[in-house]
């Protein structure tokens, strides 16, 4: 199963792809991604032994699929369970080639996963949580027709300065006119 715009395609994780997968996200220590992406909790890059002794965490997992740009991997979507008893579902995209950021990639991306995840699960609402100084992925949310449903200030600190929490939500019948 995929999902595909053109030149962006969404599928699950294959055994395949945990090279490419490895070096975007925990080769480095300090990778250019998580200056954007919750930079505000600590990164650990791993060695490949380790990454790939995980691998059935990663492959062929509902919850994380591959971005694909072009044949090429550029990143991951993902969601999780807020609470799933009552179905509040909160999902995730990461970006981790810098060549691939601010050219409308994400939103063409959660666009796909949006559509399989309001396909596939009995959801009311999608929604993700990001902080003020990702402006990027704010725009995001606002061009998918999301609502800013949450900011909490002044609770993230990055770099000697505060920064706000800010969730995004999509209600089905909002997704669906």
């Amino acid at each position: 199963m995929f999902y595909q715009d053109n030149e962006v395609r969404i599928r699950p994780i294959i055994e395949t792809d945990l090279p490419r997968l490895w070096e975007l996200m925990y080769k480095e220590t300090k990778p250019e991604w998580k200056k954007w992406d919750a930079p505000y909790f600590d990164h650990k890059a791993i060695s490949y032994d380790e990454y790939i002794s995980r691998k059935d965490t990663i492959i062929h997992q509902d919850d994380q699929w591959l971005i694909e740009v072009d044949g090429e991997v550029i990143g991951t979507v993902s969601y999780y369970w807020e609470h799933e008893p009552s179905k509040w579902l909160e999902m995730g995209i990461g970006i981790y080639d810098p060549r691939y950021w601010s050219g409308g990639y994400g939103t063409k991306v959660l666009r796909l996963w949006i559509d399989h995840l309001f396909t596939t699960m009995p959801l009311v609402r999608v929604g993700y949580t990001t902080w003020s100084g990702n402006i990027r992925m704010i725009k995001v949310g606002e061009k998918l027709g999301m609502t800013m449903e949450g900011r909490i200030r002044k609770v993230r600190y990055y770099n000697g300065e505060y920064y706000d929490s800010i969730r995004m939500g999509l209600l089905r019948e909002e997704w669906e006119q």
